[in-house]
């Protein structure tokens, strides 16, 4: 189906004949409430979709230094968020009422499109809020003004037709990169790789681990405790402005991203490695835990962002920049963890951005990484001490691959399965080998909207003493 551009300009008529000399340019129209949120979700989608940038590294570098409110900070990234999550079926909707693809010098015009077919859809926003603020963010980008009519044709479309092109749509293989999915089919059958794939395509809950007590804080944050341990928020909201928060009674961490610390079992007292230890969360868990803990990371942005959570936390770590692959200081500790970098694949409910900026060739490029970072982790990890090997990935190449490839050629570690019901591990988590792999669908809950945790793999390997 086409759109024309309806847009129509009538000529300004003067009111008074000539303007007198000293007459003052007319100022600008007043923007429309919701304004600025929408038009920093644009920023963040082009910097994503366009410059290949992470939406974290966008909010942290960009929007952090902006004037931009709290709450229309949260509104440009979820906006943003459900954009990166089902760009697939906004493409298909868009392009549906399109006569001809659009030309290649349109400044923002596409963000713009894809932000307001995203509201239109998936967010609820009333038409004429969307379209609305839509023109006028066309008008105010050098490059695309002129699509102004364009725009308000067919996002008006999209509010009156669009729902139903979204029926007839496979919103998984729409929205799942098809690289990708085939690697999950083959690797846990298409049904589970179906149940992964949406539980993927849906925004995660804020989990929380806590100093202490966590039933006190499920029940004064209205969240409640799961069966790793972890509390599970029902509410979002601004994560500063709860209770607890600036005190530094807990953090934000997924209750799959706290499991690999707990396998570590009891640790005060002992002497702790956490490698690519930022943003923080496990050494965190290490330090609550009473842990010696020294805490590695090559980005010197990351472990300033590190020292500031443990200020908040007043918790305490030794902080070393370096290189985990080549970090040698001469000494052993109890226990190691290696939380490595990977394709994330496993986290795409927190970090919708994954699906649009990770490729095949990823998997491959970072499971050599991960190897290196392994062999480097052996040394420092004394006997009888254990080590702790873990990714946020989906992919076996980034997880079981990584532990067999190495026990096939040292022979001074063992692996030492997980038990069912150690730290609220369910037995489906659980590898034939005694591994941990928890699935974005895994810990359902009565409300769906409360469901999953993110695919987390680990493996425990102790030095023989």
């Amino acid at each position: 189906m086409s759109t024309k551009n309806t847009s129509h300009r009538g000529k300004q008529k003067s009111l008074g004949g000539k303007p007198k000399p000293t007459q003052r340019k007319a100022a600008e129209p007043r923007l429309p409430s919701g304004f600025a949120a929408r038009g920093a979700a644009v920023r963040l989608l082009a910097a994503t979709l366009h410059d290949g940038r992470s939406l974290d590294e966008t909010l942290t570098k960009d929007l952090a230094k902006s004037s931009l409110k709290p709450r229309d900070r949260a509104l440009a990234r979820l906006i943003a968020g459900t954009v990166l999550r089902r760009l697939g079926e906004l493409e298909v909707v868009l392009k549906n009422f399109l006569q001809k693809p659009l030309p290649e010098r349109q400044g923002h015009l596409w963000p713009i499109l894809l932000s307001g077919a995203a509201q239109l859809l998936f967010l609820q926003t009333p038409p004429h809020a969307a379209v609305s603020i839509a023109v006028e963010q066309t008008r105010r980008d050098r490059k695309a003004r002129r699509f102004d009519g364009l725009v308000n044709a067919l996002l008006r479309r999209v509010a009156n037709e669009g729902a139903q092109v979204l029926q007839a749509c496979d919103a998984l293989r729409l929205n799942i990169p098809g690289w990708l999915f085939a690697r999950w089919i083959e690797t846990y059958g298409e049904d589970q790789a179906c149940r992964i794939a949406e539980a993927s395509l849906t925004e995660a809950r804020i989990d929380i681990s806590v100093k202490a007590d966590p039933a006190y804080w499920a029940e004064r944050l209205g969240g409640s405790i799961l069966q790793t341990g972890s509390v599970r928020l029902a509410a979002g909201g601004r994560i500063e402005d709860l209770s607890g928060y600036a005190d530094g009674a807990w953090w934000v961490q997924d209750a799959a991203a706290a499991l690999p610390v707990k396998l570590l079992g009891p640790l005060d007292g002992k002497s702790a490695a956490d490698l690519c230890a930022a943003p923080g969360g496990k050494t965190a868990q290490l330090a609550a835990a009473g842990a010696q803990v020294t805490a590695v990371d090559l980005s010197v942005a990351r472990l300033a962002r590190l020292r500031s959570n443990l200020e908040r936390l007043h918790l305490k770590a030794d902080l070393v920049e370096v290189d985990v692959a080549t970090w040698a200081p001469g000494r052993t500790f109890d226990a190691v963890l290696l939380d490595a970098p990977c394709t994330a694949t496993g986290a795409i409910r927190r970090h919708p951005d994954i699906l649009r900026l990770k490729r095949f060739e990823d998997v491959a490029m970072l499971a050599a990484l991960q190897s290196r970072l392994l062999d480097n982790a052996l040394k420092l990890v004394a006997p009888g001490g254990t080590l702790i090997y873990c990714t946020c990935s989906l992919e076996p190449e980034e997880g079981a691959q990584r532990i067999d490839e190495l026990l096939a050629r040292v022979d001074n570690f063992v692996r030492v399965p997980i038990a069912v019901g150690e730290c609220g591990i369910a037995p489906d988590w659980i590898t034939p080998e005694g591994d941990l792999r928890t699935l974005p669908c895994h810990l359902p809950q009565q409300d769906k909207q409360l469901s999953g945790v993110d695919g987390f793999y680990a493996a425990r390997l102790v030095r023989n003493a």
